[in-house]
């Protein structure tokens, strides 16, 4: 049974607006979000396409969680492959720190960008799936470390800050991989419904009959929807020809264009190769008026077996992308 709505955010650089703009956005989004009665928001990283502005979630996260009061707020995700494990136990370790209890730490196996820009990250490392387990396995390992003084000129490495709460640490994921992974240490998972519809409902069930116990005693599954909402059906349909647009450039390639208006995407005279670009696209998101996408996620929640689903709304006109999220919000609630 659905109980739960939250927001996952890219940060998209709007046609006629800029970077700065869109990073205000979304922590304007955020409050939003919190006074709709959203769960839990998290920020995604991406590199090398200057179309998204969210190359630093954590950095947002503490923006976010300083500008609201009760959300929860994390990565969807941090890309562990680009990072040290230290590095993101310590970073997370002031985040938690300064917002105990609120902070979710969400992680990618993927890179987050093409593999130059991954190379460039990783300095030239080659990483391996192993790797990357392992530097799991390092990381949770630093956030659960005990907080005992160490003897003198200690052998060992520890995260700092000591003493503060251990993020909620999920894995992300949108093949067989993620769930495994996170299964076999008890981690939450959320699956990439956005990316893999077809798959999710399978994944999910996946984790859940292979959970043990490990960081959590239970399984904590949610799955992540691309959803356009309005008043009227007619009215999502125009809306989301903007994401439509968005989508089939960065198929192409075209990273460092901006979210187009729905003027723009109106305009655009598709090949008969793009459209048939788009009608894969279409099969990954839902869109439509409020109590026809709730019936929508309560039926991929059932199927799922979870009860918290992630919502991604990507809609040029910033005021039209809050009013998405808030008659969605309503409608779960019953209100309107």
């Amino acid at each position: 049974m659905l109980k739960r709505l939250s927001v996952l955010d890219l940060s998209p650089v709007a046609e006629g607006s800029d970077a700065r703009a869109a990073l205000e956005r979304t922590i304007d989004l955020a409050v939003a979000a919190e006074r709709a009665g959203y769960h839990r928001y998290w920020l995604a990283e991406h590199h090398n396409a200057a179309g998204l502005a969210s190359s630093a979630p954590e950095i947002l996260i503490g923006q976010i969680a300083r500008a609201t009061t009760s959300l929860r707020v994390g990565s969807g995700g941090v890309m562990l492959p680009n990072h040290s494990a230290l590095r993101v136990a310590e970073l997370f370790k002031v985040l938690c720190a300064l917002f105990p209890g609120r902070i979710d730490l969400g992680l990618g196996r993927a890179p987050g960008t093409d593999p130059a820009t991954a190379q460039k990250l990783r300095r030239g490392k080659v990483v391996t799936p192993a790797d990357i387990e392992a530097s799991l396995d390092e990381l949770i390992g630093l956030l659960t470390a005990g907080d005992e003084p160490r003897p003198a000129f200690p052998q060992s490495t520890i995260a700092i800050p000591t003493g503060v709460p251990a993020p909620a640490v999920w894995m992300l994921g949108s093949s067989d991989q993620g769930s495994r992974i996170a299964a076999a240490r008890g981690l939450g998972f959320a699956f990439a419904h956005h990316m893999n519809a077809e798959d999710a409902a399978e994944e999910i069930r996946r984790y859940t009959r292979s959970f043990r116990p490990g960081l959590y005693a239970a399984p904590r599954g949610m799955v992540s929807v691309n959803v356009v909402c309005a008043p009227t059906a007619d009215e999502a349909r125009r809306l989301a020809k903007s994401q439509e647009l968005a989508m089939l450039r960065f198929a192409q390639g075209l990273r460092d264009l901006p979210f187009p208006s729905v003027a723009t995407a109106e305009a655009y005279e598709y090949t008969a190769e793009e459209l048939s670009v788009r009608e894969l696209y279409d099969a990954n998101r839902i869109m439509g008026a409020p109590d026809d996408v709730l019936s929508t996620l309560e039926s991929i929640a059932e199927g799922c077996g979870v009860e918290e689903v992630m919502i991604m709304t990507h809609i040029h006109d910033h005021e039209a992308r809050k009013r998405s999220y808030e008659l969605l919000s309503a409608a779960l609630r019953g209100v309107g």
